[in-house]
């Protein structure tokens, strides 16, 4: 049996990811910042901050997965530096670390020179988010003591969506379905994060998933 720990679990994203790795046999931890923050029933709960995580509090997972978010000018440089805090307390330690991403670090060029957040159609209000989630990639790319794995969802990332069963794989570029929509549930994006704990096909690479 593997044994998945998800930091952040509490948020709408985590608390799925914990929903489908408990659905398929996994013994589940999810880390949360405060007591009452709820997660699935039948997974253990541990109550601690993200940047207070040791670790000895990772050892023994197969694998973790980091649903961070921060969306406040204040609080968007978070997600380099707790990235870069679980980075530092697995270096070494080959315990996996699964990253849920963001659109706006796809590549729109085959040059990979162009970024979605850097085209004029993307709407300002997610630049800030997606200049931060892109700095941690970044930052993270420079790991190589680390099993990392980052995630990028479509562009139309849906909270409250179907959850279908079915999604399409990419890699660092954008693109679209058949019917020209980028676009995923947090459902189905949790589905396709944890098939990739189960493959380990995308170990050190950044990969992308579109509903169908």
């Amino acid at each position: 049996m593997k044994k998945i720990a998800i930091v952040c679990a509490a948020g709408k994203e985590g608390r799925l990811l914990v929903k489908e790795a408990l659905s398929r046999g996994y013994e589940v931890t999810g880390f949360v910042r405060n007591e009452g923050d709820n997660i699935p029933d039948g997974a253990k709960k541990v109550v601690k901050d993200l940047f207070d995580l040791t670790t000895a509090d990772l050892e023994g997972f197969d694998a973790v997965i980091d649903a961070f978010g921060a969306w406040t000018p204040e609080t968007l440089p978070l997600h380099k530096t707790s990235l870069a805090h679980l980075c530092d307390i697995l270096s070494g330690t080959g315990v996996r670390l699964l990253v849920v991403g963001g659109a706006g670090s796809l590549y729109v060029n085959p040059e990979h020179t162009l970024q979605v957040k850097d085209l004029d159609s993307f709407p300002d209000v997610f630049k800030p988010l997606a200049n931060a989630q892109g700095a941690a990639l970044e930052e993270l790319r420079k790991r190589d003591d680390v099993n990392w794995t980052f995630l990028s969802p479509a562009g139309d990332f849906v909270a409250d969506g179907e959850r279908t069963g079915e999604y399409l794989l990419g890699g660092e570029e954008y693109f679209v379905n058949d019917r020209g929509e980028s676009r995923i549930s947090y459902a189905d994006y949790a589905i396709a994060m944890i098939d990739e704990v189960e493959s380990g096909k995308h170990i050190m690479q950044h990969f992308s998933v579109i509903g169908k």
